[in-house]
C-alpha cells in the first residue's frame, strides 16, 4: 500500500474516533505515543510532528512534511468504599456503599500532527488531540447520588503553529489553540430528605411550608399519602463552547546533542451554555403528588450556564544525546490549577441561585525523567518515569466528579522503522493514583430560602482507589 495513501486513512479513521478522555481528573495525560513512551519527559527532543504540543519551537528541527496519527486507549479501574455519607438531615443517605464499575472498561483518544518546512528558517504545523476529560457513570443507587450519578466531558484542541529558527542555537515557536468543550452532569434529588424534614423539623416556617404542601396536593386531587414512598427526582446538566487561547516555546541548543527548552499553554475561558432538566416523573405513583413536589423544590427546566477556565502550564525540558545508543531527558510542568476555582452552574431565567460545586484547586508540579536506547537503525526503545500532583487541595474539596489523587507513572515505548520514510511507535503506562479520600460537604440544602442557592446539603464521606493503564499505537511518515 502507498503510505501517502494509508496516511490518509489513519487521519480518517481518527476523525471518526470519539473524543473521549480517562476516567480520573479532567487532564488527559498522552497527546503523543513517542511522548507517553518516555512518561512525557521529551518536551526538547522533537522526536516527531506531535512537538506541537510539547514544544511549538521543536518544529525547527524537523525536516520536510511530516505526518504524525495516533491513537491511546485509556483501560481505567476505580474502586469506590462509602464510609457514611449523609443527607442534609445528618442521617444515612443510604443505597449501594462499594463500587467497582463506574469506571468505562476502556475509551479511546486520538491525536493527529502535520509539520511542514518552509526553508531554513521557517515551518508550520498543525495538531488536533485531547487536552481535558472525564467519564463516570455511577449508580443511580448510589451513597453519594446527591453529589453526582454521571459526568462526561469531552475537550479537542485544534493547535496550528509555526516555528521559527533564528540560527543554530535558538529556536522559537508559537500556536493558536481553538478548543471545543462539551460536559455533562447528572445527580440525584433528595426528595426523601426533603419530606423527612418537613415532617420532622420544628419551627414556624416549616410547618407552614409542610402545611401548604399538603393544602396543595389536596386541592389538585392528589393523595398525600404517597408522600411516605417518594424516591429521588433527578437532574441532568449539559453545556458546550469555543474558547481560545495560545502556546509558546523556546529551544536552546547548548550543542548539537544537548538542548534545553521551555513551553508555555495558556489558559481558556470556556462559557459552557446548555439546559437543566429536573425529572420528578418516578419520585411516586401519583403524577399530582410528583408536580405539587417540583414546583414547592422550585425545580424548572431552564437554560444553564457555566464559566470554566482551564489551567495554563509552564515546562522547563531538556535532552542530551549521550552516545550514538543512549539520550536522557527530563521534563519539570507546573500547572496553575487555580484558575478552577469553584464551578457556579447558573439556571438562567428561574431566579434561583446557583449550584457550586466547591473545588478550589492548588497549584501543582509534575516531574519526569526519560531514556532513548538505540538497539539498531530499526528499533529504538524508549522508557519513562513521573510523578504528578493532583490539584485537589484536601479531603473536604474532593467532589465524586473528580475523585483526583497523587499518582506515579511508569512508561515503556518504542519506535520501529518500517522504511526510510514510515516507522510506528508503541507505548505503555501504568498509572497508580494514591487512596483519594472524601468529606465532601455541600453548604445548600433543599430548605433553603428561595432564590439563595441551589444543592441537596449532602456530605459525600468515602474513598476511591484507582490505577491506569494506557496503550498507545501511532503512525509516522515523512513526505
Amino acid at each position: 500500500m502507498n503510505p501517502k495513501y494509508l496516511a490518509l486513512m489513519v487521519a480518517a479513521a481518527l476523525s471518526a474516533t470519539s473524543f473521549t478522555a480517562n476516567a480520573s481528573g479532567y487532564r488527559f495525560g498522552s497527546q503523543s505515543v513517542s511522548g507517553q513512551g518516555t512518561a512525557d519527559s521529551n518536551g526538547a527532543e522533537a522526536a516527531d510532528a506531535s512537538t506541537i504540543f510539547a514544544n511549538p519551537a521543536g518544529l525547527t528541527r524537523l525536516e520536510g512534511t511530516q505526518f504524525v496519527g495516533g491513537i491511546t486507549a485509556v483501560v481505567p479501574h476505580s474502586e469506590y468504599t462509602d464510609r457514611g455519607s449523609k443527607r442534609f438531615t445528618g442521617t444515612p443517605t443510604g443505597g449501594v456503599t462499594t463500587l467497582d464499575d463506574f469506571a468505562p472498561k476502556v475509551v479511546a483518544a486520538p491525536s493527529l500532527y502535520l509539520s511542514k518546512k518552509l526553508n531554513d528558517q521557517w515551518t508550520v504545523g498543525l495538531g488536533t488531540f485531547v487536552p481535558y476529560g472525564a467519564k463516570l457513570s455511577y449508580d443511580y443507587g448510589w451513597a453519594g447520588r446527591y453529589a453526582l450519578t454521571n459526568i462526561d466531558l469531552k475537550a479537542v484542541t485544534i493547535n496550528p503553529s509555526v516555528g521559527f529558527k533564528l540560527n543554530e542555537q535558538h529556536s522559537f515557536g508559537f500556536g493558536i489553540d481553538a478548543e471545543f468543550m462539551k460536559a455533562f452532569l447528572g445527580q440525584g434529588v433528595d426528595v426523601p430528605g426533603t419530606i423527612l424534614a418537613l415532617n420532622s423539623l420544628p419551627g414556624a416556617e416549616i410547618a407552614a411550608r409542610r402545611a401548604e404542601l399538603l393544602k396543595t396536593i389536596v386541592t389538585l386531587g392528589g393523595n398525600p399519602a404517597a408522600l411516605a414512598t417518594a424516591k429521588d427526582g433527578h437532574a441532568e446538566m449539559d453545556g458546550k463552547d469555543w474558547g481560545y487561547g495560545f502556546n509558546l516555546g523556546y529551544l536552546y541548543s547548548l550543542s548539537k546533542d544537548t538542548r534545553f527548552g521551555i513551553s508555555y499553554r495558556s489558559s481558556i475561558r470556556h462559557k459552557l451554555r446548555g439546559g437543566a432538566v429536573w425529572d420528578f416523573s418516578g419520585v411516586t405513583a401519583d403524577p399530582v403528588v410528583n408536580k405539587v413536589l417540583q414546583a414547592s423544590s422550585r425545580k424548572t427546566n431552564s437554560p444553564a450556564l457555566v464559566d470554566i477556565k482551564t489551567p495554563e502550564t509552564l515546562s522547563l525540558n531538556m535532552f542530551t544525546q549521550v552516545d550514538d545508543k543512549l539520550a536522557l531527558m527530563g521534563d519539570v510542568t507546573w500547572s496553575r490549577h487555580s484558575r478552577m476555582d469553584d464551578l457556579h452552574i447558573v439556571f438562567v431565567g428561574t431566579g434561583e441561585g446557583d449550584e457550586v460545586i466547591r473545588q478550589q484547586w492548588k497549584n501543582s508540579l509534575r516531574a519526569s525523567l526519560g531514556m532513548n536506547y538505540k538497539i539498531d537503525d530499526k528499533l529504538m526503545l524508549r522508557a519513562g518515569v513521573a510523578i504528578d500532583e493532583t490539584p485537589v487541595d484536601n479531603a473536604t474539596l474532593r467532589h465524586a466528579a473528580l475523585p483526583d489523587a497523587d499518582r506515579k507513572q511508569v512508561s515503556f515505548g518504542a519506535n520501529w522503522k518500517l522504511s526510510n520514510n514510515s516507522s510506528i511507535d508503541l507505548a505503555y503506562s501504568f498509572l497508580k493514583f494514591d487512596e483519594a479520600k472524601s468529606s465532601y460537604k455541600n453548604a445548600c440544602s433543599p430548605l433553603h430560602p428561595a432564590g439563595s442557592c441551589t444543592g441537596n446539603g449532602e456530605t459525600t464521606v468515602g474513598s476511591w482507589n484507582t490505577r491506569l493503564h494506557l496503550l498507545g499505537l501511532s503512525y509516522n511518515y515523512k513526505f
